[in-house]
């Protein structure tokens, strides 16, 4: 059974979730503040985080950051701000998903769902073809079975989504991927997200690589993206 820590300092909210939650079938955690999140977090180690944006004592933009410090455990934010650019700043720290208040209880438990199967099937295509356990591209390394990329021996922590986007880009190295194609990789469900959610998935996913030396994607202006030499 996979456990959903539900975080937001309305208790009404996290009743709602809690409910639609356990009869989809999770165990559930509760937090009504950031602080008590990063304890709870420590605590169960959940499978997925349902974070609320704004809370007292610590936001959840700064749980977000704690937590990536540390894991690339899913994140979908809740917010009640539908600003493309707080979608963007979230989706910059790390998160995975991004939800906007009033929201369908329904809705959150199958962007849930729908982010688990990513993270426990990421040998699956888009088109739902297999993906060989290990990809290699130069110094580029991708574990589709342990979940894991690589730059040379140096170990890349990713996001579910990040993951998906990097093993759609290096299953075909030589290709220019649009947005919407890297989307239909990253994206199970097939819903609509901007084309600025994919960028700044992508400037995630190279800052990570640049800090250690890497850099695995190119931007070709106009068109999308294409895996570099990885030399």
């Amino acid at each position: 059974m996979d456990t959903i820590l539900v975080v937001d300092d309305d208790p009404h909210i996290r009743e709602v979730l809690r409910f639609a939650l356990d009869k989809a079938g999770y165990a559930t955690v509760e937090a009504g503040d950031g602080s008590e999140a990063i304890t709870k977090f420590r605590q169960a180690t959940p499978d997925l985080v349902v974070l609320d944006v704004v809370m007292p004592e610590m936001d959840g933009t700064q749980v977000c950051r704690e937590i990536r410090q540390e894991s690339s455990t899913p994140i979908i934010f809740l917010s009640s701000r539908d600003e493309e650019i707080d979608r963007v700043i979230g989706l910059e720290l790390g998160g995975d998903d991004y939800v906007t208040k009033p929201f369908s209880p329904r809705e959150v438990v199958a962007r849930v769902g729908a982010i688990l199967r990513r993270a426990k099937q990421p040998a699956a295509g888009a088109s739902g073809e297999a993906v060989p356990a290990t990809l290699q591209h130069g110094m580029l390394r991708i574990d589709s079975d342990g979940f894991k990329a690589y730059w040379g021996e140096l170990e890349i922590t990713l996001t579910v989504t990040e993951f998906n986007i990097l093993t759609t880009l290096v299953r075909r190295p030589s290709k220019v991927f649009s947005r919407d194609e890297l989307m239909e990789g990253a994206y199970e469900d097939s819903r609509y997200v901007s084309d600025r959610t994919i960028d700044s998935h992508v400037r995630r996913i190279r800052k990570k690589f640049m800090t250690q030396g890497g850099d695995p994607i190119e931007t070709r202006r106009g068109v999308g993206y294409i895996l570099t030499a990885c030399a």
